[in-house]
């Protein structure tokens, strides 16, 4: 009986799975790169469990501390909208004040929002400084509280004489997010800064700005009649 042979596949390939040297000096090379490495490879993976577990604790804690410090906030807030602005910031007895909400709380959101009741309440008491340093560190994703933080640090800025940093944030608060509600008074503060510096085409560029973009605002009409007037003082 004849044997029929098959036909060898010129082309057939030999995966290196099949192969059991291949195999063997694959693992063999693996494991000479894991014991040679191995004390960085401990370091590495753990330096990776400490972050995720680090993130863990520290987002259950924000957590937690957002839900405190809310509870706190709500005594001085009571205060602020009540122009007690000693106990809104520094509490009274048995309830925390922004301060101390800042202090307690300082991962919380509460915390952030504290800063700029805290820098608006120095205002109102006639603490520049304080009211800067504490508005300056308060950020906010709303933009409309933003440009309102921004507003009341070019405020304190002009108390304090300091015009060419009050134009800066009464510029940074009339750019976030211009709306026909807010922005108008920003522009208008800024105008008269630059009038108070004697930059009066700046002013001038201010004033119009309202008259074109905010014909509705109750600044316009005063708008109209400075732009007016100082076009007149430049004849």
């Amino acid at each position: 009986m004849v044997k029929i042979r098959k036909p060898k596949k010129e082309n057939e390939e030999i995966l290196p799975l099949d192969n059991q040297e291949v195999v063997n000096e694959t693992l063999n090379k693996s494991e000479e790169f894991i014991n040679k490495n191995k004390n960085y490879l401990i370091l590495f993976f753990g330096i990776i469990t400490i972050t995720i577990a680090a993130f863990s604790v520290f987002s259950y804690l924000k957590s937690n501390q957002n839900e405190n410090a809310q509870n706190e906030m709500f005594q001085a807030v009571y205060y602020f909208e009540k122009d007690s602005l000693v106990q809104a910031l520094n509490g009274d007895g048995n309830n925390y004040g922004f301060l101390e909400i800042i202090d307690e709380y300082s991962f919380s959101e509460a915390a952030n929002l504290s800063r700029f009741y805290a820098g608006a309440s120095y205002l109102k008491l006639g603490n520049y400084q304080n009211a800067i340093n504490y508005l300056d560190q308060f950020s906010s994703s709303d933009l409309l509280v933003q440009a309102r933080a921004y507003s009341l640090i070019g405020d304190a800025y002009v108390e304090l004489e300091d015009y060419e940093n009050a134009i800066y944030y009464f510029e940074k608060a009339s750019s976030e997010n211009p709306n026909q509600f807010f922005t108008p008074s920003y522009l208008l503060k800024l105008a008269l800064v630059y009038e108070e510096v004697s930059d009066l085409k700046s002013a001038i560029k201010s004033y119009e700005t309202i008259i074109s973009d905010f014909k509705d605002s109750p600044e316009y009409q005063n708008s109209l009649k400075n732009k007016s007037r100082l076009e007149g003082l430049m004849l």
